[in-house]
């Protein structure tokens, strides 16, 4: 069968490649074209349409002001969807794109399969009624997902979460620290990971803060998670004359080996709390106050992070906007980088988020479920 597969974020490329690998298992003569990246080119066997890269616009502005290469993109995937005439459309995440993408192929009466739901329940709930209008089935990774969308009168199947079996297949492969530093050429001493994002405008605007806190420690040596989509100028540009290295793949067990890690909000502070490693979660965007009130009237939800909505606690704290400074994440970092009472907290609440997500194989599942959907779709024989 033919699927044809949107990913438009580096994390979405990761989590594709996982499931095409499963849908292969399940369907020996699966055949992809897809909108993503390198990992799921591999997959593939091809090159993407559009790679995820060339997507990665952020914040209103930033769409605005790309919204021609928008716009040409949605043409391309909708062509080359015409043309291809795929069994299923499978959309990961990146709903201001995926959604558009949805109608059209609902429309031609190509079934639409959503793995890894938008984040409606955070904020632009209004597109929940695009979701049951054009989504034929919803894949959720969030395991209170399902309880939220029954409620506005839409059927969604938790499947796990990628996640959990992403770092526990890439732990059993990590080196013991001495191993870690020799490999990297990094000092010997404690490390604090800063895991600044994927995108430009996050590095802009987290980075330096978080160097500045980390610098407050110099008996620990900080080290940046670099994201494969960005080039190694503007880490230079960031760091300037600080002796800080960037390390390329090797962002779970720098996370791993980490006393602390700052990390900018997003799937990272999930795979930071899997990995065990206490954190603090920032995202300055562009510091205004009046930003922070506008966006927070927007969200519905008490918090940002997926360790706190998936327990609904304040497992980590959250840095946004304006009270993401220096101070306040040096603070919390303080905190947590001694043997201390919240040190341990932060841990236990690892342990109940880890529990709630369970244990299941996500992308087998959702693969599993994908091929029956199409397989009973299909003509009696």
């Amino acid at each position: 069968m033919k699927y044809f597969i949107i990913a438009g974020e580096a994390s979405g490329d990761l989590h594709a490649s996982h499931l095409m690998a499963s849908l292969k298992q399940e369907d020996a003569h699966a055949e992809f074209r897809f909108l993503g990246g390198d990992l799921m080119a591999e997959q593939a066997g091809c090159q993407p349409i559009i790679h995820y890269r060339d997507m990665a616009y952020m914040g209103f502005m930033d769409v605005v002001k790309h919204l021609g290469k928008i716009l040409g993109f949605l043409g391309t995937a909708r062509r080359a969807i015409d043309e291809w005439q795929p069994a299923a459309l499978i959309l990961v995440d990146y709903p201001s794109f995926n959604l558009k993408v949805a109608k059209y192929a609902h429309n031609l009466g190509i079934p639409v399969h959503y793995f890894i739901s938008p984040k409606v329940w955070v904020w632009k709930e209004w597109r929940v009624k695009d979701i049951r209008r054009y989504v034929d089935h919803m894949y959720c990774i969030l395991p209170f997902e399902p309880d939220w969308y029954a409620v506005r009168d839409y059927k969604a199947t938790y499947v796990g979460n990628p996640t959990v079996q992403e770092v526990a297949q890439a732990s059993k492969d990590f080196p013991d620290f001495s191993g870690f530093i020799a490999q990297y050429r990094l000092a010997d001493r404690p490390i604090i990971a800063l895991v600044p994002g994927s995108r430009v405008r996050e590095i802009r605007d987290n980075l330096p803060l978080m160097l500045k806190a980390a610098a407050r420690h110099p008996e620990y040596q900080a080290v940046i998670a670099g994201a494969p989509s960005i080039d190694d100028r503007l880490y230079a540009e960031v760091i300037g004359d600080q002796a800080v290295p960037v390390l390329r793949d090797a962002t779970y067990p720098l996370v791993h080996h980490a006393r602390v890690a700052l990390v900018t909000s997003g799937t990272a502070t999930l795979e930071t709390a899997l990995l065990g490693t206490p954190q603090v979660a920032c995202y300055r965007f562009n510091g205004s106050k009046w930003s922070y009130n506008f966006y927070r009237r927007l969200l519905t939800g008490k918090y940002v992070t997926l360790p706190n909505l998936i327990t609904d606690e304040p497992v980590i704290p959250e840095l946004l906007m304006h009270l993401c400074t220096v101070d306040s994440i040096d603070s919390h970092l303080t905190q947590l980088l001694g043997d201390t009472p919240e040190r341990k907290a932060m841990l236990d609440g690892y342990g109940r988020l880890a529990e709630r997500l369970g244990t299941e194989v996500c992308t087998a599942t959702a693969s599993h479920l994908i091929t029956q959907s199409i397989i009973s779709r299909l003509p009696p024989r």
